[in-house]
């Protein structure tokens, strides 16, 4: 069975040869640059390689051919044109981390550093406007630099909050073009990270790749908005999902049936005790434009629709299957009541778990490659019965995670 019928199965709810196995498809699947560097080492023996940081907002690495094969990997991704800094992955050039990781970065991937030895970031590689990210001296991702006017409640403009906004244009379509065409003849499983259908995404909110935003644009800002602005929110969310339409049916004919399942939202809901959203209130919100993208979608496509959201989210999975998410991710099992077993139990027929094979909080960073290899093969057993599992850890692996943990979790993964 090849990667892309493994994937298949899975998502359909039948039983594959193996569990799939996706690390490096999407921005909340991958792995940091400096923890794949060393696990690229382990695996090939090749010193010299340098792996290219794809993702340099959380810096993940790109898994390339070689070690994608080498893991048993099935998975890959489609990620838009631009990255979270406003610049293309191209131009690559040396760097060296704070951690003295050896990494490749785009051309325009444009830092200075200040007085305290902080890296800053320029949105689009642009110097002459202001930083848009800061990774602290000895640090391995940035956060980003909040660029908010103070609010003015009397001339809110739902417009400046969805200037980032706009129809693919024709660089993107040759950008989708090309990449379906170079994935015509690949025999991996493919996720698509569909542009602009994350509607409140927290990550996105500041907008790191605009030069000048507008609107609201500080987290603490945005969550009271939720609250307490709701018809600017949905003013915003209505112009958003416009848009976002428009460019899903943009996409559907380049890609077909190339693409099996597509990542339209990171917003997260959840904390480690228990949603920070009531159900009401995602219902009111959120789950309005969500069943709007996920109805054209499954109308127009065999796409299988992803949703990620951390934390504990139990109360609000019968609400993401209502909106017509197929897909849950990371599947946080450590928070409270995300037991793996119940959550199989009680919605392992209606959505398929992409995620939850290794807690990248506590036993992949500080466990034995023992007890990494145990809970992985628990996971496996657990959520792999009877298919709707794709294997992953819970969000990304990070910078400083044993080298020996990340190989037994693979290892465990695959059944080996």
């Amino acid at each position: 069975m090849n990667s892309r019928a493994r994937l298949q199965m899975a998502l359909d709810h039948r039983q594959p040869d193996r569990v799939p196995v996706d690390f490096g498809g999407t921005a909340v699947t991958g792995i940091h640059v400096a923890a794949l560097h060393r696990l690229r080492q382990a695996v090939t023996g090749d010193k010299d390689f340098r792996v290219k940081v794809v993702e340099p907002y959380q810096m993940l690495g790109e898994v390339d051919p070689e070690l994608r094969a080498a893991l048993d990997i099935d998975v890959v991704g489609l990620t838009p044109r631009n990255t979270m800094f406003g610049f293309e992955n191209a131009g690559w050039r040396p760097l060296t981390l704070f951690d003295g990781t050896p990494v490749l970065v785009p051309a325009n991937f444009i830092i200075s550093t200040d007085a305290n030895g902080d890296w800053l970031i320029y949105p689009a590689g642009d110097r002459t406007a202001p930083p848009s990210g800061r990774m602290p001296k000895g640090a391995h991702f940035f956060d980003t630099i909040v660029r908010q006017p103070p609010v003015d409640d009397d001339h809110l403009n739902p417009a400046d909050n969805t200037e980032e906004f706009g129809l693919l244009g024709a660089e993107d379509l040759a950008f989708y073009r090309r990449r379906a065409a170079e994935l015509e003849a690949d025999e991996h499983g493919v996720i698509l990270t569909m542009p602009g259908t994350a509607f409140g995404d927290i990550a996105l909110v500041p907008v790191p790749w605009m030069k000048y935003p507008k609107g609201i644009r500080d987290i603490e800002e945005w969550y009271v908005s939720t609250a307490l602005r709701k018809d600017f929110v949905r003013a915003v969310f209505e112009r958003q999902c416009a848009i976002g339409l428009k460019n899903i049916e943009a996409l559907i004919p380049i890609l077909g049936d190339r693409v099996q399942a597509v990542f339209l939202t990171g917003t997260d809901f959840g904390t480690q005790r228990g949603p920070f959203i009531s159900a009401e209130a995602y219902r009111e919100l959120f789950k309005p434009y969500h069943a709007r993208v996920n109805r054209l979608i499954h109308a127009r496509t065999p796409w299988k629709t992803f949703i990620h959201s951390c934390g504990s989210v139990m109360p609000l999975i019968p609400e993401f299957i209502e909106a017509g998410f197929d897909i849950l991710n990371p599947v946080q099992c450590s928070a409270c009541g995300m037991d793996a077993r119940t959550l199989k139990r009680e919605f392992g027929r209606r959505i398929a778990f992409w995620g939850g094979g290794a807690n990248t909080q506590h036993t992949l960073p500080f466990g034995t490659p023992d007890e990494v290899y145990r809970e992985v093969r628990e996971r496996v057993e657990v959520f792999g019965e009877g298919g709707g599992f794709v294997f992953d850890a819970v969000h990304n692996v990070q910078a400083t995670t044993p080298t020996g943990n990340m190989l037994a979790m693979f290892r465990a993964a695959t059944g080996g």
